[in-house]
Protein backbone atom coordinates (compact mmCIF):
# COMPACT_ATOMS: atom_id res chain seq x y z
CA UNK A 1 0.00 0.00 0.00
CA UNK A 2 2.50 2.59 1.11
CA UNK A 3 5.55 1.97 -0.98
CA UNK A 4 3.95 2.11 -4.42
CA UNK A 5 1.48 4.82 -3.45
CA UNK A 6 4.34 7.04 -2.37
CA UNK A 7 5.73 6.85 -5.89
CA UNK A 8 2.81 7.29 -8.31
CA UNK A 9 1.66 10.86 -7.72
CA UNK A 10 5.14 12.21 -7.05
CA UNK A 11 6.47 10.56 -10.20
CA UNK A 12 3.67 12.08 -12.26
CA UNK A 13 4.28 15.52 -10.77
CA UNK A 14 8.07 15.46 -11.14
CA UNK A 15 7.89 14.26 -14.75
CA UNK A 16 5.26 16.92 -15.50
CA UNK A 17 2.78 14.25 -16.63
CA UNK A 18 0.18 14.91 -13.97
CA UNK A 19 -3.15 16.54 -14.63
CA UNK A 20 -5.46 18.51 -12.40
CA UNK A 21 -7.88 15.57 -12.25
CA UNK A 22 -5.10 13.06 -11.72
CA UNK A 23 -3.85 15.15 -8.81
CA UNK A 24 -7.37 15.31 -7.30
CA UNK A 25 -7.79 11.58 -7.84
CA UNK A 26 -4.43 10.75 -6.24
CA UNK A 27 -4.93 12.99 -3.20
CA UNK A 28 -8.61 12.08 -2.85
CA UNK A 29 -7.89 8.36 -2.70
CA UNK A 30 -5.00 9.00 -0.32
CA UNK A 31 -7.34 10.92 1.98
CA UNK A 32 -10.29 8.52 1.92
CA UNK A 33 -8.84 5.00 1.85
CA UNK A 34 -6.78 4.71 5.09
CA UNK A 35 -9.75 4.25 7.45
CA UNK A 36 -11.08 1.40 5.30
CA UNK A 37 -7.64 -0.18 5.20
CA UNK A 38 -7.32 -0.22 9.02
CA UNK A 39 -10.81 -1.68 9.43
CA UNK A 40 -9.92 -4.39 6.89
CA UNK A 41 -6.72 -5.15 8.84
CA UNK A 42 -8.77 -5.43 12.04
CA UNK A 43 -11.36 -7.73 10.47
CA UNK A 44 -8.53 -9.80 9.04
CA UNK A 45 -7.14 -10.22 12.54
CA UNK A 46 -10.53 -11.37 13.82
CA UNK A 47 -10.89 -13.80 10.93
CA UNK A 48 -7.52 -15.38 11.72
CA UNK A 49 -8.28 -16.00 15.36
CA UNK A 50 -7.29 -12.89 17.27
CA UNK A 51 -9.06 -13.20 20.59
CA UNK A 52 -10.32 -9.64 20.91
CA UNK A 53 -13.67 -8.88 22.46
CA UNK A 54 -16.03 -6.60 20.55
CA UNK A 55 -15.20 -3.84 23.03
CA UNK A 56 -11.46 -4.10 22.38
CA UNK A 57 -11.93 -4.30 18.60
CA UNK A 58 -14.20 -1.26 18.45
CA UNK A 59 -12.05 0.70 20.92
CA UNK A 60 -9.02 0.14 18.70
CA UNK A 61 -11.03 1.09 15.60
CA UNK A 62 -12.45 4.19 17.32
CA UNK A 63 -8.97 5.33 18.33
CA UNK A 64 -7.56 4.86 14.83
CA UNK A 65 -10.55 6.16 12.84
CA UNK A 66 -11.43 8.97 15.23
CA UNK A 67 -7.79 10.00 15.48
CA UNK A 68 -7.42 9.94 11.70
CA UNK A 69 -10.49 12.09 11.11
CA UNK A 70 -9.68 14.56 13.89
CA UNK A 71 -6.08 14.96 12.73
CA UNK A 72 -7.24 15.71 9.17
CA UNK A 73 -9.72 18.22 10.66
CA UNK A 74 -6.91 19.89 12.62
CA UNK A 75 -4.89 20.22 9.41
CA UNK A 76 -7.88 21.81 7.67
CA UNK A 77 -8.53 24.19 10.58
CA UNK A 78 -4.90 25.31 10.48
CA UNK A 79 -5.07 26.05 6.77
CA UNK A 80 -8.40 27.89 7.03
CA UNK A 81 -7.91 29.84 10.27
CA UNK A 82 -4.15 30.19 10.55
CA UNK A 83 -3.29 30.58 6.88
CA UNK A 84 -0.67 27.86 6.70
CA UNK A 85 -0.27 24.13 7.03
CA UNK A 86 0.37 23.18 10.64
CA UNK A 87 3.37 21.05 9.66
CA UNK A 88 5.40 23.92 8.20
CA UNK A 89 4.99 26.48 10.96
CA UNK A 90 8.04 25.54 13.10
CA UNK A 91 10.90 23.19 12.30
CA UNK A 92 9.75 20.80 15.05
CA UNK A 93 6.36 20.62 13.31
CA UNK A 94 8.03 19.62 10.05
CA UNK A 95 9.98 16.89 11.85
CA UNK A 96 6.82 15.71 13.63
CA UNK A 97 5.06 15.42 10.25
CA UNK A 98 7.54 12.71 9.27
CA UNK A 99 6.83 10.49 12.28
CA UNK A 100 3.20 11.31 13.04
CA UNK A 101 0.52 8.61 12.78
CA UNK A 102 0.20 8.33 9.03
CA UNK A 103 0.55 5.47 6.62
CA UNK A 104 4.33 5.09 6.53
CA UNK A 105 5.03 5.15 10.30
CA UNK A 106 1.94 3.03 10.93
CA UNK A 107 2.99 0.51 8.31
CA UNK A 108 6.37 0.24 10.02
CA UNK A 109 4.60 -0.59 13.30
CA UNK A 110 2.34 -3.15 11.62
CA UNK A 111 5.25 -4.75 9.78
CA UNK A 112 7.49 -4.98 12.85
CA UNK A 113 4.81 -6.60 14.98
CA UNK A 114 3.78 -8.94 12.16
CA UNK A 115 7.43 -9.99 11.81
CA UNK A 116 7.35 -11.20 15.42
CA UNK A 117 3.99 -12.93 14.88
CA UNK A 118 1.98 -10.30 16.79
CA UNK A 119 -0.05 -8.42 14.14
CA UNK A 120 -2.73 -7.67 16.74
CA UNK A 121 -0.14 -5.87 18.86
CA UNK A 122 0.76 -3.91 15.73
CA UNK A 123 -2.78 -2.62 15.39
CA UNK A 124 -2.84 -1.79 19.11
CA UNK A 125 0.44 0.11 18.65
CA UNK A 126 -1.07 2.04 15.73
CA UNK A 127 -4.09 2.95 17.90
CA UNK A 128 -1.85 4.12 20.75
CA UNK A 129 0.42 6.10 18.42
CA UNK A 130 -2.63 7.68 16.76
CA UNK A 131 -3.99 8.87 20.13
CA UNK A 132 -0.58 10.25 21.14
CA UNK A 133 -0.22 12.07 17.81
CA UNK A 134 -3.74 13.46 18.08
CA UNK A 135 -2.85 14.94 21.46
CA UNK A 136 0.30 16.48 20.01
CA UNK A 137 -1.66 17.89 17.04
CA UNK A 138 -4.17 19.48 19.42
CA UNK A 139 -1.26 21.01 21.35
CA UNK A 140 0.29 22.31 18.10
CA UNK A 141 -3.00 23.89 17.07
CA UNK A 142 -3.52 25.56 20.45
CA UNK A 143 0.05 26.90 20.41
CA UNK A 144 -0.43 28.21 16.87
CA UNK A 145 -3.65 30.03 17.78
CA UNK A 146 -1.96 31.54 20.85
CA UNK A 147 1.02 32.66 18.76
CA UNK A 148 -1.23 34.20 16.11
CA UNK A 149 -3.19 36.04 18.78
CA UNK A 150 -0.05 37.46 20.43
CA UNK A 151 2.25 37.97 17.41
CA UNK A 152 -0.02 38.29 14.40
CA UNK A 153 -0.01 36.18 11.23
CA UNK A 154 2.10 33.04 11.33
CA UNK A 155 4.84 32.32 8.82
CA UNK A 156 6.64 29.11 8.04
CA UNK A 157 10.09 28.59 9.49
CA UNK A 158 11.18 27.71 5.94
CA UNK A 159 10.66 31.30 4.76
CA UNK A 160 13.02 32.76 7.34
CA UNK A 161 16.68 33.42 6.44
Amino acid sequence: MTFLDTVDGKLARTTLTSSKWGDYFDHGIDLIHPPFWYVAWGYGLLATGTQWSNEVFWSVMAAILGGYILQRAIEGIAIKWLGLEIHIWRSIDTYFRQITARRNPNLILLTLFTAIAKPDWGLLAVAAWTVICLGLHVLQLLQAFAAKRSMGPLTSWMTKP
